[in-house]
Parts: structure tokens; sequence; C-alpha cells
């Protein structure tokens, strides 16, 4: 994995011009890791970069989250022009486009079912936190401590299994959560791949070149379809395990490369 600035004097000449859609995790990526998902908040110069590159007839920005999309979407107060994403690419929403999933009874009442159990055994472990996400369920363990989290996951896993008999549901990890999502071939590379065929523009003759930002597990579904069309960046320690080609050190870096990137669009 190559540190990005390294090598931004070449880079710069590839993105300055060039019609981009820059893709981008929230938590994590453009916010700070926080204790809880309600306390992350981007810092307001990052706000006002992405408020600028949305207005560039050159750039689309798409925020892709685990989020739902109502909550991704009031992290950003209502700031337009940009396509939000929430649930890894369930539902989405901006400028021309506006999508939401459509969800079987069995599987809600699958959802109402396992929080209700969740929400019983995990009352006892301390810093456990389960969010509902309308189309999806997050156990978060950021606060738990580590001997009482092997306690946590089994929690889980019993709940869940006799809804994964017959795809009923589908469970996936991320940075200190497990997640109960639709049992549906559907993540963030497909979403980005989905939004690229439909919202491709072509300017002087070149097509638009993706960019993605990301430091999660579910990240990797992108940095996979875009390793060879596009440019992948992690933030956090290098990792050679990831499919991302690039890395960037923090959310600090994140906003500088934004802002480099606004300064060569015309």
């Amino acid at each position: 994995m190559i540190y990005f600035f390294e090598k931004w004097d070449k880079l710069k000449d590839k993105l300055k011009n060039k019609p981009l859609f820059i893709f981008l995790d929230f938590d994590g990526t453009l916010a700070p890791i926080a204790d809880t998902p309600a306390k992350a908040a981007m810092p307001e110069e990052t706000r006002r970069i992405l408020k600028s590159l949305s207005k560039k007839t050159s750039c689309k920005v798409a925020v892709i989250s685990g989020r739902s999309l109502e909550d991704v979407k009031s992290k950003f107060c209502g700031l337009s022009g940009i396509i939000y994403s929430g649930n890894h690419g369930l539902e989405i929403e901006g400028p021309k486009i506006k999508f939401s999933p459509l969800v079987s009874s069995g599987y809600l009442m699958a959802i109402k079912t396992i929080k209700g159990i969740l929400r019983k055994k995990i009352a006892a472990i301390k810093g456990a936190l389960l969010e509902d996400k309308r189309f999806s369920l997050s156990l978060h363990y950021r606060l738990v401590d580590d001997k009482q989290v092997p306690l946590l996951k089994r929690i889980f896993h019993e709940t869940v299994i006799r809804y994964l008999t017959g795809a009923r549901i589908r469970i996936e990890k991320g940075k200190k959560v497990l997640e109960v999502r639709l049992p549906l071939e559907w993540d963030k590379g497909k979403v980005v791949l989905w939004l690229l065929s439909r919202q491709k523009f072509v300017k002087y003759g070149s097509e638009v070149l993706p960019i993605y930002i990301g430091d999660d597990l579910t990240d990797e579904d992108a940095f996979k379809v875009l390793r060879r069309a596009g440019i992948t960046i992690f933030v956090g320690r290098p990792d050679d395990s990831s499919y991302a080609k690039y890395y960037l050190k923090d959310t600090g870096e994140v906003a500088r490369l934004l802002k480099d990137i606004l300064e060569i669009q015309n």
C-alpha cells in the first residue's frame, strides 16, 4: 500500500481538470470515529470543502455509509448537491435520484424479533449498543470491555442463527460492529458500479475517473471493484490485506486531499 501524498505530484496531473466521481465513507473517513454513532461529527471545514466540490460541474460527490439514509443526511446539515447512500447502498437519494428497496414483511418481522431479543440479552453488558437502521441492525461493541466481547458475540450469533436458515437474513462484520442485513448480494462495491453506470458523465471526450475513500471492512467491496478502474484510498494504518492501492493516515488528511482536488479542478 502506497502513502497517497508521496505520489501526489504525479497523481495531481491525472486528476487535474479530469471529470471525477468521488465516493466517500462517513465514519472514520469524513468524521473521526466516535465512541457512539450519535457523537460522530464532521469538521465544518470538511463540510465547506464538500459543498464547493459538489458545485463543480466536473465533479460528483457521493457518500456511501452503513448508517441509515436519514441519519447520514443529518450529519451534513442539509448540504445539497451530494448523492447520499445509506445502509451500505440500499437507500439512495440525491440530485435526480431516489431509491429504496422493496422489503418483505417477513424480513421486517425478523428484524423486529431479533432486535427485541438482543435488547434484553445485552442489557447487562456495559457499552453494548444496538442500532436500528430500519432495513438493518448494527450491534456496536466499541465500548464493551474486551473480556465481555466473546459473550456479546455468542449472544448475537445464538440469536440470529435460526434466521440464517433459509437465507432470511445476512450477517456482516465491520469495525467493532456486527450487522444484520437483507439477504441480498448488494454491497458498497455494487452500489458504486450502479451509480457510475447511471450517473456517468463525459467532459471534453474523457470519461469520469472514480475515487473511493474509506476506512472500514465494508469499503473493501468498493476497493475491489475499482482497483483497476479508479483510485482507491484506505484511511488508517496501511494494511497490505486491503484491496486499496493507497492510504491516508486519518480524516484530517482526507480533508486535505479533498481541498487539493478542489484547487486543481476548474
